[in-house]
């Protein structure tokens, strides 16, 4: 297989893990009562975090994991743990912390768009580890440079498609984003308890067998 042939595999699989589209509802349901400008700024910070992120792994992720001792299953059991915190605030309709001071606001958006949203929902255990695979199939400095392109393509598009979230917000008002809030902390829940199940059924082999 080529390179260019590969990289597209890279491409595919990355777009599919970090799946973008799924994001879409969460993102609505967790930047509740933004305005636009902060949605914009949101939008931005996570494109750019799970960049970061995707990139700092193909070039250093294992070695920053194992520098701290952390492992792709403690990880998955930690994001999990995340995840789930925000399914729970979000099934009691609380998107948002109620926080009257406005730089510690717009403090906090950031802070939101990069944990969680950014990591580890978008940027999660499954898209570090693959890139750390990918990254290992040559230890050449120019292949990691190359990892760069697939990164940056589902950065892009990612960027793209979190930006129609305006549309659906502008059609769906507050009780239909009041409804889709409830029902995506349900579903988020359950993907927090994947992960936490993934994370310890690796760090526990025998406990789900």
């Amino acid at each position: 297989m080529s390179e260019w042939a590969y990289l597209l595999k890279i491409s595919i699989a990355l777009f599919a893990i970090v799946n973008p589209v799924g994001g879409v509802p969460i993102f609505v349901s967790a930047t509740e009562g933004w305005s636009k400008p902060q949605r914009t700024r949101a939008i931005k910070i996570i494109s750019l975090t799970v960049f970061s992120v995707l990139l700092s792994s193909a070039f250093l992720g294992d070695k920053i994991l194992d520098f701290f001792g952390i492992s792709i299953p403690s990880f998955q059991v930690g994001g999990g743990i995340l995840l789930l915190l925000m399914a729970v605030s979000m099934m009691q309709g609380h998107s948002s912390p109620h926080i009257t001071d406005s730089d510690h606001i717009a403090i906090d958006k950031d802070a939101v768009a990069i944990v969680p949203l950014s990591i580890p929902l978008l940027a999660g255990p499954g898209a570090i580890s693959s890139m750390i695979i990918a990254a290992q199939q040559n230890n050449g400095f120019w292949w990691h440079v190359w990892l760069a392109l697939p990164i940056a393509l589902v950065a892009a598009l990612l960027w793209g498609i979190l930006m129609l979230s305006f549309v659906i917000t502008d059609h769906m008002g507050n009780i239909g984003i009041n409804i889709v809030t409830r029902l995506m902390g349900l579903i988020l829940a359950a993907m927090s308890i994947e992960f936490m199940a993934h994370g310890l059924g690796s760090l526990f082999p025998g406990l789900l067998g």
